[in-house]
């Protein structure tokens, strides 16, 4: 507690000791359970609302899975029943920076968790986790299998040593000066409060020996480019590109990553950036360019020393191709976002995700909208024709027959090909931007229950269907596709996701392109 702050700061030393066994850890949060007078909930400027009491959770109807309730309000009579589920507030962590409650009464009360940094956070800025729930709760999730699976877990050996320092964050309370709209003004102060920490981070007051004050820090910066020979003779500037340093690894080993620091920033129109507040130690630098598929990570590893400012000039970023674009379906940055988003059922909204149509993926039961958008056949899609915006459904589910049953379900791209090389080497690439417990049969031109062409192995465990997400972690495939298996006039790709063994497998979309021959 610092003299003048209204709030306190709290922060978490893991310390494993070379005596220590080996351990395993699956999740590392602060949950703060408030006092019922605390009723109205803050995400974002988009995500507010009056929430339901304990006691109506308990009344409330259980949906797909225990998180999931349909409720209505008991001490609003005229409220309508709705659906509440606590992942429906889950942000990324670089969206995470502040949330809260407020709390009724003549002079409202705000309290809110603030933080200024997202370095200590596990798997990067785009890993996502809970935020505030019913209870009223309020949750700092460090460190979690959310929307990444059940065995993304922080290991550590036996007699390993390692030292983490989670935090510092601030718990604010703030209280409204007029109730001139004093929720406005309460989550207004509260972002302002924000700015104000960012401002001092790294803090100075923290007395843990292996918290890194500011002189003990470095920083790296450069501009990053493209050279892609099929866009351009000349280098193209990695405008908005995400840039980070990681603990040493393999190319995206970062978004699994649970033990280091990580340390992000968005480069400029240009491309250039700078990486701030880099602990002193060793890292691999990644980025990864929206618009452009795959993920760079430079050649060699970065030594960072106190006080150091690295400059690594110009760092070229080579995206994966082999040939021309023949087609492409959807934008590649790591989400499904851009693609259709249902309206809920009817009796499943949440009123508090209307107000901004972004927000429609957090809507309840939206998996199983597929079957009322396709009850007769699968998703056919026409290149030339079809609109990705709304002919592409954001995620590939199962099927649901009449007696409920679950049935694989095979999705149609359809696509005209002229001057086919019956010789020549074509590419198709496929991003994800999730996959939970999928696999993943793609087929050329043949009966889409034949032997498929390629099969993946079973993929991902991050649940980002069920948990209402627009991502989970990336995911890149590439197949060799023969030039005997296309034709010239009109071509069939069938992709059938082949595991139908919960409503909740299955796939998003980041991005598909199908590659000519190189030339």
């Amino acid at each position: 507690m610092l003299r003048g702050s209204s709030g306190l700061y709290n922060y978490v030393v893991l310390d494993h000791d070379q005596s220590f066994p080996a351990t395993k850890l699956s999740q590392i949060r602060v949950a703060y359970k408030l006092p019922d007078k605390f009723n109205y909930m803050v995400i974002s400027d988009d995500i507010q609302k009056f929430m339901p009491m304990e006691q109506d959770y308990k009344n409330g109807q259980p949906l797909a899975y225990r998180e999931a309730i349909m409720w209505t309000n008991s001490s609003d009579p005229t409220s309508k029943t709705a659906v509440e589920d606590k992942y429906q507030y889950s942000q990324d962590m670089k969206d995470q920076q502040v949330h809260g409650w407020i709390s009724s009464g003549e002079f409202p009360v705000g309290f809110w968790l603030i933080k200024a940094s997202t370095e200590f956070y596990s798997a990067g800025p785009f890993k996502q986790e809970l935020t505030s729930h019913m209870g009223p709760i309020s949750l700092i999730d460090f460190f979690s299998g959310h929307y990444a699976g059940q065995n993304f877990l922080l290991s550590v050996q036996d007699g390993e040593r390692w030292q983490k320092v989670i935090g510092p964050y601030f718990v604010y309370l703030n209280k409204a000066s007029t109730l001139n709209d004093p929720f406005a003004q309460l989550w207004s102060d509260a972002k302002q409060q924000l700015q104000k920490e960012i401002e001092k981070w790294p803090y100075e007051f923290p007395s843990s020996d292996i918290y890194a004050k500011a002189n003990q820090r470095g920083s790296v910066g450069g501009q990053l480019l493209i050279r892609d020979r099929y866009l351009s003779n000349e280098l193209i500037p990695a405008s908005s590109a995400w840039v980070g340093l990681a603990a040493p690894g393999e190319e995206g080993s970062w978004q699994t990553e649970t033990k280091g620091y990580q340390f992000w920033t968005k480069a400029d129109n240009d491309g250039n950036f700078i990486i701030k507040g880099v602990h002193e130690g060793e890292y691999s630098l990644f980025a990864w360019v929206p618009g452009f598929l795959g993920e760079y990570k430079h050649n060699s590893n970065i030594l960072v020393h106190p006080g150091e400012q690295i400059n690594l000039n110009e760092v070229v970023y080579e995206p994966p191709r082999n040939g021309p674009t023949l087609w492409e379906i959807g934008i590649p940055d790591r989400t499904a976002a851009e693609f259709f988003v249902p309206d809920p059922s009817p009796e499943y909204i949440n009123p508090a995700l209307l107000s901004n149509e972004k927000n429609k993926y957090r809507q309840y039961g939206l998996w199983d909208r597929y079957i009322d958008l396709y009850p007769d056949n699968d998703l056919v899609y026409t290149v030339g024709v079809s609109n990705y915006t709304k002919d592409w459904f954001f995620a590939h589910v199962q099927r649901r027959t009449e007696n409920k049953d679950l049935q694989p379900a095979t999705w149609q791209i359809q696509f005209p090909l002229n001057n086919v090389n019956p010789y020549g080497s074509y590419t198709l690439r496929i991003s994800l931007a999730s996959a939970s417990a999928a696999q993943l049969r793609v087929r050329f031109n043949v009966d889409p229950t034949s032997r498929p062409h390629f099969t993946t192995r079973k993929m991902g465990l991050d649940n980002a269907i069920a948990r209402h997400g627009i991502h989970g972690l990336y995911w890149q495939l590439s197949f060799d596709v023969s030039g005997t298996l296309l034709q010239n006039g009109m071509n069939t790709l069938y992709l059938t996701q082949s595991i139908a063994s919960s409503p909740f497998c299955g796939v998003m979309y980041d991005y598909l392109r199908l590659e000519g021959p190189s030339s």
